[in-house]
């Protein structure tokens, strides 16, 4: 993909809401035929259709920027269709010892998904450096730039990098857990763990977003650009986690969302028992099948202790310093408990 089509606004859609109907014969998912998967030219007219609505410089950068009086910012790639306007940071403490457990946060996988790099760069400007003393800390808080400016949950391959850690995993049909392709978001943070050579992480914890647009736009799209049907589900009204059904750890969930609970409200149950589809096994936490065979992000490393944040921002009971600081609440708790562990 160009840089000119990457850039590309298109006045129609910049005035459009995010909150389209997938009704509208407007929607930007109206694109292709109706089950028949999307081919280049369709991935073409749907990236032509994106726009510039936030500033990756502005909102992420800069305030990267900042950070090196305390900690090491460190560029370990940039993306190609544009390294001068995506470049990627990931932020260390500076006293690492191999002889402290390693804690990888990681924000931004889904660019649109705001309070997972706002929050993750603000645990860095509040409270990270405390624990520098307990923990090697690596913090990745953008890992999308470019869905980041265009509010988008794909790369500009109409790609999702939450499926893409592991191209090779498990597909099974009509799940909607399933690896995609490679991406270079997920390429470059997986060289750059490699070229840190850790050996064992003792936590991982991916900081993200469920929103009302993953209903009224993203899932929409997804099932336009697969060439299936798309069937209506339900977002949640809370913050949730996001568990490992194969490595279960009760306690260290419960201990995060309870200090969630004090910054805002857990997102109950629907009738069934389900959050977005999927089994609630303790109040607030889900799990869904090992993430690194389905190519989340959160199964990008060996950790014993990993999980992914699901904040809410449509709440009309939440803010957006709120959902920040609920993605700082959880860190904290989480690096709380493990060091009654170690």
């Amino acid at each position: 993909m160009t840089t000119a089509l990457v850039r590309t606004y298109s006045a129609k859609k910049m005035a459009k809401s995010m909150t389209s109907c997938v009704c509208d014969p407007d929607c930007p998912f109206e694109i292709g035929v109706p089950g028949q998967p999307w081919g280049p030219a369709e991935k073409e007219e749907w990236l032509t259709t994106r726009s510039i609505k936030r500033s990756y410089e502005t909102e992420v950068v800069a305030k990267l920027d900042e950070l090196k009086e305390h900690f090491e910012v460190q560029q370990y790639s940039a993306l190609s269709h544009d390294v001068q306007r995506y470049p990627l940071f990931a932020v260390k403490t500076r006293n690492w010892d191999t002889g402290k457990p390693y804690v990888l946060i990681t924000g931004g996988v889904h660019g649109y998904e705001k309070s997972g790099v706002q929050g993750a760069i603000l645990f860095l400007n509040t409270v990270a450096k405390k624990y520098s003393d307990r923990f090697n800390i690596l913090v990745a808080p953008c890992l999308s730039p470019w869905g980041y400016e265009t509010i988008q949950r794909w790369n500009v391959q109409a790609v999702d990098p939450n499926r893409s850690f592991n191209p090779h995993g498990e597909i099974v049909a009509g799940r909607s857990f399933n690896p995609e392709a490679a991406t270079e978001e997920s390429t470059a943070l997986m060289d750059l763990l490699s070229s840190l050579g850790v050996e064992q992480w003792l936590c991982h914890i991916d900081l993200h977003e469920t929103t009302d647009t993953d209903e009224t736009e993203f899932r929409p799209a997804k099932a336009a650009r697969d060439g299936i049907t798309f069937t209506p589900d339900t977002i949640p009204d809370g913050f949730y986690l996001v568990s490992d059904m194969t490595n279960p750890q009760t306690a260290w969930h419960k201990a995060m969302i309870d200090a969630v609970r004090k910054v805002t409200h857990i997102a109950p149950a629907d009738a069934k028992g389900k959050i977005i589809g999927e089994n609630v096994v303790q109040e607030g936490v889900i799990a869904i099948p090992s993430p690194k065979t389905i190519g989340l992000c959160a199964g990008l490393t060996n950790a014993s202790y990993a999980t992914t944040t699901e904040v809410y921002p449509d709440s009309a009971k939440a803010t957006e310093e709120q959902c920040n600081r609920a993605q700082v609440a959880c860190i904290v708790a989480a690096l709380d408990h493990l060091v009654e562990l170690i």
